[in-house]
């Protein structure tokens, strides 16, 4: 199990696959919904990677959206610059995969 699985395993956030719609250019690659905590991974953004790359993405996304939970528990502080708080998310999830971003 990957790390940022695990993590999500030990927060008690669930992690599935779901269909998150089509998003024209942008690309909406997982969202975290923190009513249950779920992660929802975008099956379509999925079903266009090979083998190799699924891993890769299903770690990064985890793990961004795993700062996202950390936010919303309070163990990490919510920054008030929107283009922070996802960096800081993206930093997070690629210390989790073992490498900078």
């Amino acid at each position: 199990m990957n790390g940022a699985l695990a993590q999500a395993f030990a927060y008690g956030v669930s992690v599935r696959f779901a269909d998150l719609g089509d998003w024209g250019r942008d690309e909406l690659r997982a969202e975290y919904d923190p009513a249950i905590p779920e992660i929802r991974l975008n099956l379509r953004v999925a079903a266009a990677m090979t083998a190799g790359e699924l891993g890769e993405f299903v770690a990064l996304a985890v793990g961004h959206e795993l700062y996202h939970h950390r936010e919303q528990i309070g163990e990490v502080a919510v920054l008030k610059d929107r283009r922070a708080r996802e960096t800081a998310a993206a930093d997070f999830a690629h210390e989790l995969l073992g490498r900078s971003s």
